[in-house]
């Protein structure tokens, strides 16, 4: 990883809520680059601050302090815990509603859309509505949604938390070889630390609230391929058992 460039830049991120009983803060000097084409996963204990870093990061909250920075003209895709498709709306339109939003609607980028359905296994179900599809399937059409106005960066809000175990596997597994093959780069909030270590290039642990950085660990394994054949690595045991430890969950 060390021969990419830096596409993201964050240094001393604070974020502090204030409310009429005081003021809680919720990140505190939070500091990391994000390589171009990198996958890092975010852990730590629930109420943390994962995804306020997220919410910060595209906009939708405002930070206390600190810098983030980025190549000129990068742009972000969100895609949320709940896959969030309208039911009265077609596949092919669920995927094209950012583009109509931006403004960016044409023929060339909905074709671009339509060759994302068609390349992952979703050329068949255009025209059908959310309610035909497996769980699994809303789910890549969700991604697919983020992908249609080629955003550089990726945030994933725990986006396979609602799927079942079996579900969440081979999601995961798709995601990841989509992403890969589209060249994204990603931040991902889970609480899943098989998940973690199995997808991400490296693996952010943070603190109880306000989180800061415990520790950072860059996934190396032996023969290391998709999240599911990455579980079977005879590293592997070794990072979940470090990474839980960092967690100090007082359980």
């Amino acid at each position: 990883m060390q021969n990419k460039k830096n596409i993201l830049s964050i240094r001393n991120l604070k974020k502090t809520y204030h409310t009429k009983r005081g003021e809680t803060k919720a990140v505190d000097t939070f500091s990391f680059n994000l390589l171009d084409g990198e996958f890092v996963a975010l852990v730590g204990p629930s109420g943390c601050g994962k995804s306020t870093i997220l919410s910060i990061l595209c906009g939708l909250e405002e930070k206390s302090g600190g810098t983030v920075s980025f190549e000129e003209d990068i742009t972000y895709g969100y895609m949320l815990q709940q896959d969030s498709l309208f039911e009265w709306k077609t596949i092919l339109e669920n995927c094209l509603l950012g583009l109509e939003i931006t403004g960016s609607l044409n023929d060339e980028t909905k074709q671009y859309v339509i060759d994302l359905l068609n390349t992952y296994g979703l050329g068949d179900f255009i025209d059908s509505y959310p309610s035909n599809l497996s769980g699994g399937m809303r789910q890549r059409v969700a991604l697919i949604r983020t992908l249609a106005t080629k955003p550089d960066i990726l945030l994933l809000d725990e986006p396979f938390s609602a799927l079942d175990y079996q579900t969440r596997l081979a999601v995961s597994d798709d995601v990841f070889r989509i992403l890969k093959k589209e060249h994204k780069s990603a931040i991902m909030v889970t609480h899943d630390l098989s998940e973690a270590i199995s997808m991400a290039d490296r693996v952010i642990v943070l603190s109880q609230r306000p989180c800061t950085i415990k520790n950072i660990y860059e996934i190396q394994m032996t023969g290391k391929s998709n999240p599911i054949e990455n579980r079977k690595c005879k590293e592997f045991a070794s990072y979940y058992d470090r990474i839980w430890k960092d967690l100090d969950l007082h359980v």
